[in-house]
């Protein structure tokens, strides 16, 4: 399979250093319900990751994963920011979904569903409630293996799980720091995350064109493991590279198809 995009593997790939990193600024709280500087650059799209692991020079498939973006109605006729996720797994019958809600312009969450089908078939639905306060189970959901389910929230939290398109929201730059608090639900609590842009580079595509990216990077408030890197378009602000370096030693990597 040819990419549009080199990962970080051990082929040849082509990058331009334009831009180091700065002395940096005070981070700057991307607070929960205020409009996102750059909330215009998330668009109605359909974007494709391949996402695999790495070690050494093997690389090992994991799923293809199809990110949605719709703007429209919700069930009681109010037009929201709407996220469908979608992943393939490598392995025969192995499907996640996520279903998620937000308000325009602010990516204040609603609601966030989930299933996930494994190797043999059972499906696990889970399905959460953002509230200013707290993230709770969805009690009306059919299903729900989340229904109990209470996370105080102190400081209102954005979704982890469309951290991408949350970053695309942001006014990338040289020099500027994102403290955002982030919650994945069901998981652990809600937490500030800092994220910096690191410098910019250009990506060489397969097919011989470049992307000029910005580089932003996060430790996921593990400072002893190496930074994750996201590479965001700089036209487009759409991530077309991550590489995430694990406990491990392995590395994970999401590069967009298209």
């Amino acid at each position: 399979m040819r990419l549009p995009f080199h990962a970080a593997t051990g082929a040849a790939v082509a990058v331009l250093l334009v831009a180091s990193a700065p002395a940096w600024a005070a981070p700057t709280l991307v607070p929960l319900g205020q409009p996102l500087a750059r909330f215009d650059k998330i668009k109605p799209a359909t974007h494709r990751y391949l996402r695999y692991r790495q070690v050494g020079d093997t690389i090992t498939p994991l799923d293809v994963w199809t990110r949605q973006i719709r703007i429209e109605p919700d069930a009681s006729g109010v037009k929201r920011l709407h996220i469908v996720q979608h992943w393939d797994g490598a392995a025969p019958g192995t499907v996640k979904q996520l279903d998620s809600w937000f308000e325009l312009g602010t990516f204040r969450p609603f609601t966030h569903q989930r299933s996930t089908t494994g190797k043999d078939g059972q499906t696990k639905v889970e399905g959460f409630d953002f509230k200013p306060d707290r993230i709770v189970g969805l009690k009306d959901l059919a299903g729900n293996a989340q229904a109990a389910y209470d996370m105080a929230s102190p400081q209102p939290a954005f979704n982890f799980e469309t951290d991408m398109e949350t970053l695309q929201a942001l006014p990338l730059a040289k020099g500027y720091e994102a403290r955002i608090v982030f919650h994945h639900p069901g998981g652990d609590a809600p937490a500030p995350y800092l994220f910096k842009v690191a410098g910019s580079e250009t990506l060489a595509s397969s097919a011989g064109g470049k992307v000029d990216c910005w580089v932003v990077t996060t430790d996921y408030n593990h400072p002893e493991w190496p930074p994750a890197r996201f590479w965001l378009a700089k036209d487009s602000q759409v991530v077309v590279k991550v590489v995430s370096p694990a406990p491990d030693g392995s590395t994970w990597v999401k590069t967009l198809l298209w």
